[in-house]
């Protein structure tokens, strides 16, 4: 279904070449915003930092968009982008871990905006299990896997200790859950058909930490 042609074209695309495509549709959407209704390569290329030529080869792997010497549809280039997201529906989510990282997750209003639906919290602290987060009851992590499957949950959010990682990603992945977001500092083994996306905040800033040592006057 979607999110199995979702798959199958990520297999071949680069991540560079799909974080331009979020970027440009962010882009499109502002212009939106303001009325615009055409735009070019060019432009585009000048808002997103990158080159033309990557513009249009970004949008050639999915089809052919504009025309020549007229540009492009803002609003018919940011639907056709928003489609090749997946963006064109919403996704059910389940967040694992209702700590500082996983509360601050769900409260973010962008998810449900861009169509991911958090539609159950789980934790493994009884403290925490049975009281609210945001609109959520938090359930016993216990119970995961067969909220799972009831509640036709796609895409698993992990925001726990690095230890629960590889147990947690083994049972959903049993639930048939396709889509898994890691905060956890630890890459979990997956099968193959399984994605996993990494989201390591300190990993960032180390990078950003060599970017600037290398810019340094001691560099």
């Amino acid at each position: 279904m979607a999110f199995e042609r979702a798959f199958d074209v990520a297999k071949k695309i680069s991540d560079s070449a799909i974080h331009r495509l979020s970027l440009y549709v962010r882009i499109l959407e502002e212009w939106e915003r303001e009325g615009r209704d055409t735009t070019s390569s060019e432009e585009l290329a000048e808002r997103g930092g990158t080159t033309a030529a990557q513009v249009r080869k970004d949008l050639s792997l999915f089809g052919s968009f504009g025309k020549r010497g007229l540009g492009y549809s803002v609003g018919e280039l940011a639907d056709h982008i928003r489609s090749i997201l997946g963006l064109g529906r919403t996704w059910r989510v389940a967040l694992v871990g209702a700590g500082r990282i996983g509360t601050a997750l769900l409260e973010y209003r962008g998810f449900r905006e861009r169509g991911f639906d958090i539609v159950a919290v789980y934790d493994a602290d009884p403290a925490k299990v049975g009281g609210c987060v945001g609109e959520r009851t938090v359930r016993d992590v216990a119970g995961l896997e067969e909220g799972i499957r009831a509640e036709g949950v796609e895409i698993v959010v992990l925001a726990v200790p690095g230890e629960a990682v590889q147990p947690i990603v083994d049972l959903v992945v049993r639930a048939g859950v396709r889509g898994i977001l890691n905060f956890a500092p630890l890459k979990p083994r997956v099968p193959e058909g399984v994605t996993v996306r990494d989201v390591n905040l300190v990993m960032e800033l180390e990078a950003l930490s060599f970017a600037l040592s290398q810019d340094g006057p001691d560099a």
